[in-house]
């Protein structure tokens, strides 16, 4: 964008400065109005520089997160270059008329937008050749007026989270349907305009074509940045995850390394244990061999013989050296 020294200039030139006469002001405005001339008041362009930053940045952060803003302009010098702007950013926008209801009853709205779409699809793929030339006439019609009405919502397939508007006194319906759902509103306002029912209201001149059009072209710029902000992100992301992927995929191979490794190594381990095994047999068959050496000792009262085992010898016969205790 513009650095200040510049975008200043640019507004001074495009006559953003020019508000209507002094008679005709709304007096909410007072702290966005530099002088008055000749019974003409005139906007403090360094509010308008102002009030275009803090929207371009919100403008910013809604496109960014992948959130749709509606362009709003049916007055005559602003149709086209809303249009124009609305199409380059690849958001909804309403320069005809707006329907009331169009955001409060948008699920009526959004058949009458299925029905359009159907009557084209009719249209273009010879379904309408079979009707009559009456019929085909009468649907290409209804088509053309929802068309002019509803084409610039058509692929709008909720609620917006914002909305730009030029000139909120004309566009009253649509900010009243837009503070009712809560949607945040941003809008150009003159001086006879009440800027506190909008959130970000930018003061400027918005009866003049070249006015509307850099305002306009500002905002767009702003969320022109944060879509290709969010589309970088978006790639970030991917390589992010293909990372991911692949790290883990070698981290797989290497279980499975180590499983056959582990294994192959277990298999050994079990053969040194039998061989273990088999010697520790043998010992347990020298100790019980060497039992019988000790005999078991005399009991000192009735039948006290059998209360002790015979102990198991710890060397070849060495229980035997031991003589039985006296009864």
């Amino acid at each position: 964008m513009e650095d200040n020294k510049t975008l200043h200039q640019q507004l001074l030139e495009a006559g953003v400065h020019f508000g209507h006469l002094k008679k005709k002001w709304n007096p909410k405005m007072l702290p966005y109005i530099f002088a008055e001339k000749n019974g003409i008041h005139i906007i403090d362009l360094n509010k308008t520089i102002e009030g275009l930053d803090e929207a371009a940045a919100a403008l910013r952060s809604i496109a960014k997160s992948g959130k749709k803003i509606m362009f709003v302009a049916t007055k005559k010098q602003a149709k086209e270059i809303v249009a124009e702007a609305a199409a380059r950013a690849n958001m909804p926008f309403v320069t005809e008329r707006w329907l009331g209801g169009m955001l409060t009853n948008f699920t009526t709205i959004r058949k009458s937008v299925k029905k359009m779409l159907s009557i084209e699809k009719m249209l273009n793929d010879g379904t309408m050749d079979s009707v009559t030339k009456k019929e085909r006439l009468t649907l290409t019609r209804s088509k053309e007026k929802m068309e002019k009405v509803l084409g610039g919502i058509s692929q709008m397939g909720r609620v917006p989270a914002a909305i730009f508007m030029v000139d909120i006194s004309h566009e009253h319906i649509a900010l009243a349907e837009a503070k009712r759902l809560g949607i945040t509103t941003f809008a150009m306002v003159d001086t006879n305009s009440d800027p506190t029912k909008v959130d970000f209201a930018v003061p400027a001149n918005d009866d003049a074509t070249k006015s509307i059009a850099i305002i306009t072209q500002y905002l767009t710029a702003a969320i022109l940045e944060g879509l290709q902000e969010r589309a970088q992100m978006k790639e970030s992301e991917e390589d992010t995850q293909e990372e991911e992927v692949e790290n883990h995929g070698r981290g797989m191979e290497m279980t499975e390394e180590d499983g056959e490794g582990g294994r192959r190594g277990g298999g050994a381990g079990r053969g040194r244990g039998t061989g273990a095994g088999a010697g520790r047999s043998g010992g347990g068959a020298g100790r019980s061999a060497g039992g019988p050496g000790r005999p078991g000792g005399a009991g000192r009262g009735p039948g006290g013989g059998g209360s002790r085992p015979g102990g198991a010898g710890r060397g070849p016969g060495g229980g035997g050296s031991r003589p039985a205790p006296r009864s």
